[in-house]
């Protein structure tokens, strides 16, 4: 794993202890198992973006304190230039960019997630607190969620309750980009 992936499980490990929170515990309170768990502070395994999200309600920091290590302070307004915000490449299947980590007390999260249809062939299902929307910018996706398969093309949006698993792939062997909103 690269120097970024080691931080953040440092991070997530950090938050654990000073929270007084042993493994076991918040294993159970993720429903994965202990060694999983072992693996993402460890860096042995990438951590799904969705996983990122739980961890930072459960410790009740910004996300951005995860991914970048400081405290988000702006608190007007945050402004991320186009190809600037911050690398959440947690997963194969997909590369996200977060499109706001500096704004404090967000009540949402934003990212620009790119699905390659090559890394992608056959999805695995995660699951997150709250509800998600999904705008597709370029591209087309199947998104499966809840015994649902769905497809949505350029121009087309999804709100669903994200508790439900669900994942996404890009169709016709071209990638597929859209906007995430995480609420």
């Amino acid at each position: 794993m690269n120097e970024y992936n080691i931080d953040i499980g440092n991070r997530i490990r950090e938050l654990r202890e000073l929270s007084d929170i042993t493994i076991k515990e918040i294993a159970q309170e993720l429903n994965i198992t202990e060694e999983t768990y072992i693996q993402y502070e460890n860096a042995e395994i990438d951590i799904p973006a969705s996983f990122l999200y739980e961890l930072a309600h459960i410790f009740k920091v910004d996300l951005g304190l995860l991914l970048t290590g400081e405290e988000s302070r702006m608190n007007i307004f945050d402004i991320t230039r186009a190809n600037k915000g911050v690398s959440v490449d947690r997963s194969k299947e997909y590369t996200h960019e977060n499109l706001c980590s500096n704004f404090i007390h967000k009540k949402a999260e934003t990212f620009l997630v790119v699905v390659d249809p090559k890394k992608n062939p056959a999805p695995s299902l995660n699951s997150h607190p709250g509800q998600e929307f999904n705008y597709v910018l370029e591209g087309s996706l199947k998104i499966y969620i809840h015994n649902n398969e769905i497809v949505l093309n350029e121009g087309d949006c999804i709100f669903f309750d994200s508790t439900h698993r669900h994942a996404m792939v890009a169709l016709n062997d071209k990638p597929a980009k859209f906007l995430a909103v995480i609420i």
